[in-house]
């Protein structure tokens, strides 16, 4: 059964989505714009696991007042399949793209019994010139750089978490479809503890398990590609010509049933030209996590 809002349907479906490993940190600069720039190289590559090994974003930006060393910063998201994995992807990327970066500092942005590498690893490009203080039961090491110091907290917590709740938009034409998918990514990132990995947010490319072609693991979600209808068993009418996706990964199953509730009515609200509002599943056989478009709406 369709269920219609402000003459938008909403499909009576589900997005399936996956248990992940997740950590949050904290980057802090001598600036906002060198603590999102910090934040934006870190997480610039990390849209999917399949071929990023982790799926990262920029949680928010934080006041001085909220940060560990009293400057402007920002807090970072980063989702794995596997604590093995994110621990690894982690630390290459706060080595390369935060260790790098002007004036930067590195922190945990959530504790918990399991804790991963933060500096505990990267202080060696110290060249035993590198220091450690603990202060409140906390461990940080100093570490010589041309700038000055770069100081890294030793670990970060980790916890357990979900990923690849999402929501299809279908519209009338693009800029429909990515005007209304930019309202739905503006109000869920007002939320905590989500983030939508793909670029603005947005993904135009979704996929479905499999391919033609034995080397893919993914290809193409061709039931809602507009040019082949007719061709392939299309989910699309006749009037709608984008459909567009948002991905979103949340700590926990609230977070992310929230955030989807929250995208959902922007898009509603947003209106214009837009016809259908659907979500991607594989049947419900590979996802522990079932997010029906129906119950979020209730």
């Amino acid at each position: 059964m369709v269920k219609e809002t402000n003459h938008i349907a909403i499909d009576d479906t589900f997005a399936e989505a996956f248990g992940m490993k997740a950590t949050r940190i904290i980057v802090t600069a001598l600036d906002e714009h060198w603590a999102r720039r910090a934040g934006a190289t870190m997480t610039g590559f990390a849209t999917s696991v399949i071929g990023c090994g982790v799926e990262a974003g920029v949680e928010r930006d934080m006041a001085p007042h909220e940060t560990p060393d009293g400057r402007p910063g920002v807090a970072i998201l980063l989702f794995g399949v596997s604590g093995t994995e994110l621990a690894k992807q982690l630390e290459r990327r706060v080595g390369q793209c935060i260790l790098t970066c002007p004036t930067t500092a590195v922190f945990a942005g959530m504790d918990g019994d399991e804790q991963l590498a933060l500096g505990k690893n990267l202080r060696y490009f110290g060249d035993g010139w590198q220091i450690s203080k603990v202060v409140a039961d906390r461990r940080y090491w100093r570490v010589p750089v041309m700038d000055g110091e770069f100081i890294a907290e030793e670990t970060t917590g980790r916890c357990k978490a979900v990923g690849g709740g999402n929501f299809l938009v279908l519209a009338r034409s693009q800029e429909a479809a990515l005007r209304a998918c930019e309202a739905a990514v503006t109000a869920m990132r007002r939320l905590p503890n989500v983030i939508m990995p793909f670029p603005g947010g947005i993904v135009r490319s979704g996929s479905k398990v499999g391919s033609k072609y034995k080397a893919l693991m993914a290809s193409t979600n061709d039931a809602y590609c507009p040019t082949l209808r007719g061709l392939v068993d299309s989910q699309l009418g006749p009037e709608v010509r984008a459909v567009m996706e948002i991905v979103v990964n949340g700590l926990t199953p609230e977070d992310v049933s929230g955030a989807m509730r929250a995208g959902i009515e922007a898009v509603i609200d947003y209106g214009d030209d837009i016809l259908r509002i659907s979500a991607g599943n594989y049947g419900g056989n590979l996802g522990e996590f079932h997010f029906h478009l129906h119950e979020i709406m209730a």
